[in-house]
């Protein structure tokens, strides 16, 4: 073999000691050189700090429905889970004692349009025969004061027919707004009493969070102001709709109000609202950088022999980065990418 072959031979012997002795590096440290282009130094960003608050979602309008009658079930026309529409009938109450004292109305309304036309044929008859001083100013004072008793007379008869209108208006039971009917009390022939419950009714298109905030966090809030929620783990925006004290004291309640008009979020939900609360400074790292092993979260930050996977404690997710609570500190590099 001549001294060339033997250098070639050299050569390749020591490359594949090379490769044997990388082989045998730790996972932990991946002593691979950066790419160029690829890194990043890490730095101290000031960011919002939050007060994650929990609460409930809740339906902002829900209504359990009664009536002012006194009287049998008819009908009942819906059942746990129906949708139903605004004005929609949902039960009808046995109403023929209504229905009766309606045709009394009716006869003395009848009655007293009778007695108002006369004192009306009576007060334009003595207004003439006034003009022509052929009766008397006592007279005709006296057809002008049964002219204002019959139209007070009529207007009360009237006013009667209205009031019955309105009690007779709970024989039939309606939604008062859009929704679901989450509960049903009675059955046909139930017996239905004033104020006692029927059907219950609410609409989920709209949520509302109820939570308890320190002081400090509620004085940064104002009615309108968005902020982010998270209902069973899920994020969603906000609405405040209005910041009060609190009965038990050292504390304010804040409501927010959230539109779930799909129904994406059901109500009883837990939730988290998410409210400002100053500023503070923390290490932000692109969610590319982030290197995944089981329960475990690294990032590649170069050192002087290549690059060295680390263990890191990640928090929140912002915006496309992710905070690094702890394993890093401001002005190391990271390198992006796979390995």
């Amino acid at each position: 073999m001549n001294r060339f072959h033997r250098a070639a031979a050299l050569a390749v012997s020591l490359t594949a000691a090379c490769a044997q002795g990388q082989g045998e590096v730790p996972s932990t440290t991946h002593a691979t050189p950066a790419r160029e282009g690829a890194s990043l130094t890490v730095k101290d960003t000031v960011i919002t700090a939050t007060f994650d608050a929990a609460g409930i979602a809740e339906p902002v309008q829900r209504s359990v429905l009664s009536t002012k009658l006194m009287g049998s079930i008819t009908e009942v026309l819906v059942r746990e889970g129906d949708r139903v529409k605004a004005g929609q009938v949902l039960a009808r109450i046995d109403a023929r004692d209504v229905e009766a004292k309606r045709l009394q109305v009716d006869a003395g309304i009848a009655a007293a349009d009778a007695v108002y036309r006369d004192a009306q044929t009576q007060a334009m008859r003595f207004r003439a025969l006034y003009a022509d001083s052929a009766a008397t100013r006592y007279q005709l004072e006296q057809v002008e004061t049964g002219l204002t008793r019959a139209e007070a007379g009529l207007n009360t008869a009237r006013a009667s027919r209205a009031e019955l209108d309105a009690v007779g208006a709970y024989a039939t039971v309606r939604a008062p707004f859009s929704g679901i009917v989450t509960r049903r009390y009675v059955d046909p022939g139930a017996f239905a009493a004033p104020g006692a419950p029927l059907i219950e009714l609410q609409d989920a298109s709209r949520l509302r969070v109820s939570v308890s905030v320190p002081p400090r966090v509620a004085a940064t809030l104002r009615r309108g102001q968005a902020v982010e929620v998270r209902i069973e783990d899920r994020a969603a925006g906000a609405i405040v709709e209005g910041t009060v004290p609190a009965s038990t004291g050292s504390v304010y309640v804040v409501n927010a109000l959230v539109d779930n008009p799909k129904g994406e979020f059901l109500p009883g939900s837990s939730a988290t609202l998410r409210v400002p609360d100053g500023i503070r400074s923390t290490i932000l790292v692109p969610l590319a950088a982030l290197l995944r092993e089981g329960d475990l979260t690294g990032v590649r930050v170069q050192s002087p022999g290549g690059a060295e996977r680390r263990w890191v404690k990640a928090g929140e997710s912002l915006n496309g980065s992710v905070e690094i609570l702890a394993g890093l500190r401001a002005g190391e590099v990271i390198l992006l990418g796979d390995d």
